[in-house]
């Protein structure tokens, strides 16, 4: 793979950074009120969603995901946490189901490669199949080593995870996708039900990862498509890199996609902090949907869902 040089500078303005994220864990911003103008179901009558709690997820529903799991319930879905192994009978009751940076251990302070898979051969096969027969799947994944952890899931819906940290160089700042710039591409998932629910603009925060289709698979449609500059940091040890550090550019590849496999669909997002609301770093800075420019990850997130359930208008 082809690598990209980085000046001394810019390597010590990201190992600042990136120790100031890592030394100030992530908190829920209490202020973050989030409104659902216009709900897909009635409170507790839209289908069960399962949020994955048994893979060692850092985003618990009841911690950083806590809102995510409250702007489904104003949406009208039905909330449960899943603290079992993926298989069929757990599957069943449920049409979406909601996997966030799972992992095979709750340590957070020595991610080392290579990275063992999260989920067994088992599990994988079991969110296949119980896709294919109509469920759906949201797979959100962070930077190294959560892509590798969800390797083998991903590729199940066609894609290749990159194990790496995706960012611009020497910014350590959002990225931002555009509509008008085709970063942010048209799709039901990104249009809405109409104009009032249309997203123009999305932010992911640093720092997630990039994928992109297998060459072949079918189904797999972009969202969310890097532009000039984005680089993934592929470190052997989370946090830790230098200018011998690979780099390896990324323009074109995806942090958000949308997937349709057999009777189900899947949406898989290379970043997570994009659909929480979080206080980040020693300065507590908003990092996302309580962001200034993340405006329209709310939407994103609602239709989301919406297209994943098959919500009146998804269909």
């Amino acid at each position: 793979m082809a690598h990209m040089r980085v000046t001394a500078w810019a390597v010590c303005a990201l190992v600042a950074c990136a120790a100031a994220v890592a030394q100030a864990p992530e908190a829920v911003d209490p202020a973050f009120r989030p409104v659902v103008a216009a709900p897909a179901y009635a409170r507790g009558a839209g289908p069960l969603i399962l949020i994955d709690r048994g893979h060692h997820t850092m985003h618990a529903d009841d911690g950083l995901f806590a809102q995510l799991a409250g702007i489904l319930q104003l949406d009208g879905y039905r909330v449960e946490a899943l603290h079992a192994p993926f298989t069929p009978d757990a599957l069943a009751p449920a049409k979406v189901l909601v996997v966030v940076n799972a992992t095979t251990t709750p340590d957070m302070k020595d991610w080392v490669l290579p990275t063992s898979p999260a989920f067994t051969p088992s599990e994988v096969a079991a969110v296949r199949a119980w896709v294919h027969g109509g469920g759906s799947l949201l797979l959100i994944a962070d930077h190294m080593p959560f892509p590798g952890a969800a390797a083998e899931l991903g590729r199940a819906f066609g894609v290749e995870l990159m194990n790496g940290f995706a960012i611009v160089e020497a910014e350590w700042d959002p990225l931002v996708f555009r509509r008008a710039d085709r970063t942010l591409r048209a799709h039901p998932v990104t249009d809405g039900r109409g104009v009032g629910e249309r997203v123009d603009e999305a932010v992911t925060f640093v720092s997630g990862h990039a994928f992109r289709a297998i060459k072949g698979a079918a189904g797999v449609r972009p969202l969310l498509v890097f532009g000039p500059g984005v680089v993934s940091i592929n470190m052997t040890r989370a946090w830790k890199f230098d200018e011998a550090t690979p780099r390896v550019p990324v323009e074109g590849w995806l942090q958000g996609a949308a997937v349709e496999a057999g009777a189900g669909r899947a949406a898989i997002f290379g970043e997570a902090a994009m659909f929480t609301a979080q206080l980040v770093g020693p300065r507590r800075q908003p990092a996302g949907m309580n962001h200034p420019r993340a405006g329209g990850n709310l939407q994103l997130l609602l239709n989301t869902l919406r297209w994943l359930s098959r919500a009146p208008g998804f269909e």
